[in-house]
Order: C-alpha cells, then structure tokens, then sequence
C-alpha cells in the first residue's frame, strides 16, 4: 500500500523548505536517513502518530525562470492537485494576504483534495491576528505557525494526519512480482514498457490497482506472472502538460511504494541527473530492488569493447548508494536486451526473499573479525557477538554487540560486503541493524 503524499505549496520565500527541513530534523516524526544517500532531497519519509507518510517540498523543484512566477504557482498547485492526497498551501503571516496567494487559492478551492491553510511566521501570541485575513481564501480554518521556531507544528501535523483518505488494502498475488518503471520524460519508459508487453502478447487484464487512478499491468512470462504499475503515466489522462511534467516525481514515488522491483531508466546519452538520484535515493530507502537499464545503447556513439564497462564504472561513481544493482543495456526501440528485463527482475526478487540461518551468519561473522579485527575506539574494542536475519524484502539483519557506539559506520560496511561477496543480494539494499547484548528483542 503506498504511503499518502502531502504536497507543500505556497508562493517564495513563505517558508515551504523551513517547514520542511523543521519536519526532517524531529527526530520523533522521521525515519532515519540511510547513509550515503544524496540530502539534498525534495521528499521527505515521516511519520505522526503512527502514520507514514511522504511530503515533497514542490519549492525546491527546479522552475523554469523563463516563466513569469505565477505560472509556476499555478503549475505547482494544478501537479499538487492531481497527485497528492493532501495539499499543505503555506502563507506568509507576515506579509498578510497577496494577490498570488489569491490566485493559488482559486485553483485549490476547486479540487476535491483536502487543503490545510498554514499561516507561517507567526512567532509569538501578538502576531495570531495576523491569520484572520487568510480566512477570505475560504480554505477552511488557517493554523498559525512558525517553521523558524517550530511553533504549532505539533498541531499542523495533526490536521495533515486527520485528512488522510481512508486506508484500503491492497488485494496482491503472493506469487506476482510488480514493477515500476521510473526516469525522467523522454529516456524510453513507455517504450519499453511496450515493448515488454507487446513481445509476449499475454496480458491478462488492464485493471484499477487503486482509488487514486493508477493503471496496473498483469502479464506473464515464462510461467511467471508480473504487474506493471503505469509509474510512466502512459495512459493517464492529460491533463499536465509536457514541460510541467518534470516536476511531478510523486507519481514515481508512489509507484516505488507499490513495488517490489524498480526498473530505473536512463538515457545513455543523458546519463544520471540529480533528479534520477533523488528517485533512486527513494527507492533504495525504500527497501525495494533495484536494476538499471541504459536505453538506446543501440545507437551510442562511443562503443568499443570496453564502453560498458566505463560506462557501469561511471554509473557506481554517480549513484554510490546503489553499487548493488545490476546493470542491462538495451535499446526498447529495437527490442535488444529487453528479453532479460524480466530474467533479472525475477533474479533480484529472489535475493530480495533470501534468508540466511543465524550459524551460518554467525560463521561468517568470525571469519570476518578474523580477518579484520574491529578497530579500537576511546581504548574499547567492539565485540560482535552474534547476528541473525530478522526480515526479507529487504533483507535485515541484527548485529549484537557490547557497545553500539563502538560500531563504526566503516565497518559496518565492511560486514555488508562480506555478505553480498559470500551470497550475492544483488538487486537488494540490506538493512544491518546494531543492538546491544541485553536489549530485549522482538523479532
């Protein structure tokens, strides 16, 4: 079930990103960040009261200058409108009520999704009536806030939570292993989303796969069912339009969320942008399996007998966080390569369920310390004294020790590179997790 999408909107310079690095520094409401994932993001994995949720910070998307401000806003809010599940339009209390935030208002009113009014930089009790102005927008009541000094965020957060739509289970076939094709415009997703189905010819059904209008794929190949979730909007109605399109990463997003294995689209000649970083990064925080097609290597310039290989050596450099994906050039124009796609999305799927036994585990464990003593730190040594594998897709594992400050990230690792060298997970991020002797566990 994929988690709901708040959309922060709101003209520059409100506070859109305060409020939102604000919620991603509260330790309470965040999940931790995995390292060596890119920070500079535009969304955020958080939790209030027991719900998960993802907010995308629409500020800190690129905006064509070219464009006067208000068509920005408008495109911004009309993208919020069609993919979120609850709209955050911020306003600047300060400054009081303008003309553009009038014009965002107009569009808001008009949607069927729930909008919360947050009145920022009301810093103290003097300034709330400031916020009765904002009530002309006709968006309900605004709440006073102050992302500076995280001032009422307690009680935005809970009027977010309370608009959620209600939760409806997924109906998933244990046996189907669903897909989401991601990457910017223009780098072959439809292609080759046709090409993977048009080869076999055996779709079973077009299908709802939810309330929020997504398309699913069922098809089935070499006995083997698969359900392509449309992250590509191929058959969605239009009503972006092309240049807007680059904004709306939470249709990927939520496609990630759905999916047990992301198919990551680049273009060859493009290579990686920070854009296609940031929905990776996603991905791999995700826990989902990863494998990277290269389209349109059919007609790349610089081909000899080594190309590939620089070119996978320039992807690792890129996107360091994803050194366990496996790499497939292809071309979904001509059809090349495209017949192992779903060779390794059913490979990665397996990695993804792996289970190891604890001795096993255990076994490795001393010969990796064997190896490679863990270093000293403050005159203690760490001592691992047994792991065992808690959780599939992804795999995770529980590291015990005498003291979990004494685990260095390093050789943290360094244990994850001994288990992706002894059994493979390619495809799949790990999770290792350290916990001391006598913390008690519930697995």
């Amino acid at each position: 079930m994929s988690k709901p999408i708040v959309a922060i909107v709101g003209r520059p310079n409100v506070g859109k990103s305060t409020l939102f690095n604000q919620i991603g520094k509260k330790r309470v409401s965040i999940v931790d960040d995995m390292p060596g994932v890119t920070r500079d993001r535009i969304y955020l994995d958080a939790e209030w009261l027991n719900h998960e949720f993802t907010m995308i910070d629409t500020g800190g998307i690129e905006f064509d200058e070219s464009n006067h401000i208000l068509k920005s806003m408008r495109s911004q809010a009309e993208i919020a409108m069609e993919e979120a599940d609850v709209i955050l339009f911020l306003v600047d209390g300060r400054a009081g009520l303008t003309t553009s935030d009038e014009e965002v208002a107009k569009i808001l009113r008009n949607t069927k999704k729930p909008v919360i009014l947050g009145v920022n930089k009301i810093d103290s009790p003097q300034l709330e009536m400031n916020i009765y102005e904002f009530y002309n927008l006709g968006l309900g009541d605004p709440i006073p806030l102050s992302a500076t000094n995280v001032m009422n965020l307690g009680d935005l957060l809970d009027a977010i939570v309370a608009a959620f739509p209600e939760e409806v289970p997924e109906e998933k076939d244990e046996d189907e292993i669903s897909i989401a094709v991601i990457g910017r415009p223009n780098v072959g997703k439809s292609s080759l989303v046709n090409q993977l189905l048009g080869e076999e010819r055996v779709i079973v059904s077009d299908v709802a796969g939810t309330t929020r209008d997504a398309i699913d794929t069922h098809f089935v190949k070499d006995d083997m069912k698969f359900m392509l979730i449309d992250t590509a909007g191929m058959r969605r109605r239009g009503k972006i339009d092309e240049p807007v399109e680059r904004y709306s990463v939470m249709r990927s997003l939520r496609a990630i969320d759905r999916a047990d294995v992301v198919l990551m689209v680049i273009n060859a000649f493009e290579g990686i942008t920070e854009q296609d970083k940031k929905i990776a990064g996603y991905a791999h925080e995700s826990g989902k399996g990863v494998v990277i097609v290269v389209n349109k290597w059919d007609i790349y310039p610089e081909k000899d007998d080594k190309s590939t290989l620089r070119f996978t050596e320039d992807l690792r450099e890129e996107i360091g966080f994803l050194q366990y994906a496996p790499v497939l050039y292809a071309s979904a124009l001509t059809g090349q390569r495209v017949g192992r796609v779903t060779e390794l999305v059913k490979y990665v799927a397996e990695q993804q369920s792996m289970r190891i036994k604890t001795s096993v585990l255990n076994e490795l464990i001393r010969d990796a310390v064997s190896i490679n003593p863990p270093p000293m730190h403050r005159g203690r040594r760490l001592k691992i004294l047994f792991m065992t594998q808690a959780d599939i897709k992804p795999p995770k594992f529980i590291i015990f020790v005498n003291d979990p400050e004494l685990m260095h990230f390093s050789y943290l690792r360094f244990i994850e590179n001994r288990l992706r060298e002894m059994y493979g997970f390619e495809g799949t991020p790990l999770r290792l997790i350290v916990r001391a002797r006598d913390e008690e566990e519930d697995y």
